[in-house]
């Protein structure tokens, strides 16, 4: 298998982001456009991500106007650094609290488990395959 990059897979993570991929709260909450693709994909992102390089998922809660909106997820490397490809989605003067440690659900992670697996299988194909978990 050729080597990939970071910016191999944040390519091929982009590429594939859609509606059909969109967190069911976030399309009912405006949908999912193509002029803010990674709205409601934090968390598959994150399992995707984790997918080719371990190490820790992160998620931290989201607040906008002092109000609780959800939560957002990204990961952190065994190396400790921690990298977030959907922040962008936060357009609206939202904040994201410091996030914790989580552990990555174990088995089909409901109730977004086809998105994920759609996600993942997109990627997947973009790149020519990669380590499953």
């Amino acid at each position: 298998m050729i080597p990939l990059t970071l910016t191999d897979i944040t390519e091929a993570l982009r590429a594939s982001w859609a509606a059909d991929t969109c967190s069911p709260d976030d399309l009912a909450r405006g949908g999912w456009t193509s002029d803010n693709p990674s709205k409601g994909h934090c968390d598959i992102t994150a399992l995707v991500v984790h997918d080719f390089f371990g190490g820790e998922l992160m998620v931290g809660e989201v607040h906008l106007d002092g109000d609780q909106q959800g939560h957002h997820w990204w990961n952190r490397f065994p190396s400790g650094i921690e990298v977030d490809l959907t922040r962008e989605q936060f357009r609206l003067g939202q904040v994201v609290t410091e996030g914790r440690a989580a552990q990555r659900p174990a088995g089909r992670p409901a109730p977004r488990w086809d998105e994920y697996e759609l996600l993942r299988d997109r990627v997947r194909s973009r790149l020519g395959g990669y380590p499953g978990r």
